[in-house]
């Protein structure tokens, strides 16, 4: 089946690390200002990469304040960690950021990885297989809660599940998500076999995988091979949404502007 048609849309994350935040807020406006479609920050408690205790800021409060501080730009964490706040409350607090944003939110959520935030902040680890079946329970909890929330979202909350592992995470996408994030591949052959995985999952589960919307992650250092070398072949694979990250402390958002004027290209605009 092919992939069903959709607009290119560019978002751009926000690395919470690194810088101080009246930057990062001057930056968010400009993400307003240039036209991306998305803005995404991450869930995490400290840096990623960089100076191992360097400057950071955490998921879910500074998106409440994005929802304040912006009108047009679709926001949310690439992705929320499932493990760090209870589902009913997760969903609570999504349905709040809903509706500061008066609808806006992106409920980005993954099964998470980053050993140190387990560790520094208390929550059991487990294994990979044991998050993975975390997640595939929370799921279902956390649209349940918000069909009781008074109010409920403003909106049918999309759904971003972000992983490609072939026999858990690609079925959880199939079942409960209207986007999926396949990661930060170094080539398209890479995910070659996680979107087999994936129609594989949509046609047992009697899915359309054109359903779902297909985006993959750029790394700052990245930006202009990607756009060069491999963007047309995963458009052509069926990706349509590219998150480009920008790193703190200066959030630099001008490599940027091919790849926005590359997304009006493939509209015809």
């Amino acid at each position: 089946m092919a992939p069903s048609v959709r607009p290119v849309r560019i978002a751009a994350q926000l690395h919470p690390q690194h810088g101080a935040y009246p930057e990062l807020r001057r930056t968010v406006d400009r993400v307003e200002e240039m036209g991306f479609d998305l803005l995404y920050t991450w869930d995490h408690f400290f840096p990623l990469y960089g100076e191992r205790d360097g400057a950071h800021f955490e998921c879910w409060s500074m998106l409440a304040a994005w929802a304040e501080q912006t009108s047009r730009v679709e926001i949310g964490a690439l992705v929320t960690c499932n493990s760090y706040r209870n589902p009913d409350l997760l969903a609570d607090m999504a349905r709040t950021v809903d509706h500061i944003s008066n609808g806006r939110l992106v409920f980005g959520i993954g099964s998470g990885w980053f050993r140190r935030d387990y560790a520094e902040y208390g929550y059991d680890f487990g294994t990979k297989g044991s998050r993975l079946d975390s997640l595939a329970a929370s799921l279902p909890r956390i649209k349940a809660r918000w069909e009781k929330l008074n109010p409920p979202p403003i909106r049918s909350l999309p759904v971003l599940v972000a992983g490609g592992g072939l026999k858990k995470t690609l079925r959880i996408v199939a079942e409960h998500a209207d986007s999926w994030h396949g990661g930060f591949p170094d080539d398209p052959a890479e995910m070659e076999p996680k979107v087999a995985a994936l129609r594989r999952w949509c046609e047992e589960l009697g899915r359309d995988p054109g359903e779902i919307e297909w985006g993959l992650g750029v790394e700052p250092t990245d930006l202009d091979r990607f756009l060069a070398k491999d963007a047309p072949t995963y458009l052509e694979m069926g990706f349509t949404q590219f998150t480009l990250g920008f790193n703190g402390p200066g959030w630099d958002l001008s490599p940027s502007r091919d790849w926005l004027a590359w997304r009006e290209g493939q509209s015809g605009g």
